[in-house]
Order: structure tokens, then sequence, then C-alpha cells
């Protein structure tokens, strides 16, 4: 019954269907591995900025946390003020600087932090004096912009609670159309007045991605599913044929009737 041509081209048929379903289960649990591989990243190592990232582009997500050096000025004047800061789990402000990089770009960078906003006015009120143009080597942690926030309509509307470049350009007093980073540097040396900034080593996230794994049980299900629908037709094939052969068995031996 089962060496009968059309039953072997359906079992060919359905282990070819199995053959993709587990191919399509192997991929699935690969990515669901791959997602659970711990990337090891140097990020304690200092590199310079132009070899973590680019301006006016997308941050890789390898760059965010890692360490970086740059040469360049600080731009006096376009400094401001982020509220809601927390350093050491204290709430408190930080003090962000423009800075022009020697490749004429720009780029936020966080200077410090403050338990209260008149220490935080002060500093900056002593930075806008600096020498424009003096040349700065700056290291700091680099990070990804954060995204710009909707002020408090009962609050004041210039407060700023992100570190968020798309908006801060707009309040840079010089800034046209250069280049700039859509992320910022935590200086690891904070500016007179301000403490440094906590500025952890980034957690290294080590989960499995258990729907690629559930995907991929389920393709070997299909797959399995496939040649047991081979074998349930060829059964219930077999059981027809040998019904009829009783039938028809019963039919021969029952006794004719005269006329």
């Amino acid at each position: 019954m089962m060496l009968r041509p059309r039953w072997v081209a359906a079992l060919l048929l359905a282990l070819g269907i199995a053959a993709a379903f587990a191919l399509l289960g192997q991929w699935q649990l690969e990515r669901a591995i791959e997602s659970g591989v711990v990337v090891e990243r140097s990020t304690e190592q200092v590199e310079p900025l132009a070899d973590v990232a680019q301006p006016d582009g997308a941050i890789r997500q390898i760059a965010t946390g890692q360490m970086v050096r740059v040469d360049g000025s600080w731009v006096p004047g376009d400094e401001q003020l982020i509220t809601t800061r927390f350093n050491g789990g204290v709430d408190g402000f930080w003090v962000v600087s423009h800075f022009q990089t020697d490749a004429a770009a720009s780029i936020a960078v966080a200077r410090g932090w403050a338990p209260d906003q008149a220490t935080a006015s002060s500093v900056i009120d002593s930075l806008q004096a600096v020498p424009e143009n003096a040349p700065v080597t700056l290291t700091g942690r680099f990070l990804t912009g954060e995204a710009p926030e909707l002020p408090d309509p009962e609050g004041d509307s210039m407060e700023m609670t992100k570190v968020a470049p798309s908006a801060l350009i707009n309040l840079w007093a010089d800034f046209t159309d250069g280049s700039v980073y859509s992320g910022y540097i935590v200086d690891s040396e904070a500016a007179a007045g301000l403490a440094v900034i906590d500025s952890p080593v980034p957690e290294v996230d080590q989960s499995l991605n258990w729907l690629n794994i559930f995907y991929a049980i389920e393709w070997v299900v299909f797959a399995g599913f496939a040649v047991f629908l081979w074998y349930r037709l060829v059964r219930d094939a077999l059981e027809r044929e040998q019904e009829e052969a009783g039938l028809e068995d019963v039919t021969a031996e029952a006794p004719s009737t005269g006329a």
C-alpha cells in the first residue's frame, strides 16, 4: 500500500515540507541564541570619538557607553540646565555645554551635577566667561541622545529634563546647519563647582529571546504534523480498501436466491 507511486510521491512531498519547517525552526533557534550571546566590549578603553560614532547619523548600539576622547573647544554661552537628574540616588541638576570638535562637528557634553539650581546657575555663569576657541581634549562616556519631552503646561516652559541634541541645537546661539552628533558625552571630569556625574559601566543584556524559541518549537511541530498527515491519509486509505474488500467477500459468499 505505502509503496504505491502516489503515496511514495506524497511521502516525498511531506518530507520536503517537514525539512523546510525544520530549517525555519533552526533559523529561529539560531536567532534566539544570537540574541543571548554576550558581546564583549572594552567600553572602558578610551577610543577616539571619530572611531566610535559619526555626526549626522544614527548611533550604533555598540557605541553606547563607550569611553571616548575628542579634541576641540567649548562654545561659551550655550550652556543649558537639565533638571531631574539623579546622581547616586540624589535628585539634582546637570549642566550641559556645547562642544565643537576639531572636525567642526557639534556635540552636547554633560559637564557635571549640582544638588540645587542656584549652584548649577552659578557654574553656568562662570562657564560663559571661558575664552572661546581655547583648545580642549575631552574624555568621557558617549551615550545615545534622549528623546525630547514636552514641557509641563503648568510649569516652566523652558525647563528641560532630557539631554536631547535635537532640542539643544535650537538653543545654541550661533548654530546653523553644521554637523551634529545625535548622542552626547558625559564628561569624566566635572567643571569647577560641580560633582562628577555617576556614569557606570553599561550592563550587558544576556537574556534569550523566548519569542524566537517559541517560534522554533512551532516549526518543529509543523514539521512533525506534515509527516503525521501523510501517515493518517495512508492509513485511512488502507482501512477504506480493507472495508471495501470485506464487503466484496461478504457479497460473494452470500447465497443467491432462485426465481
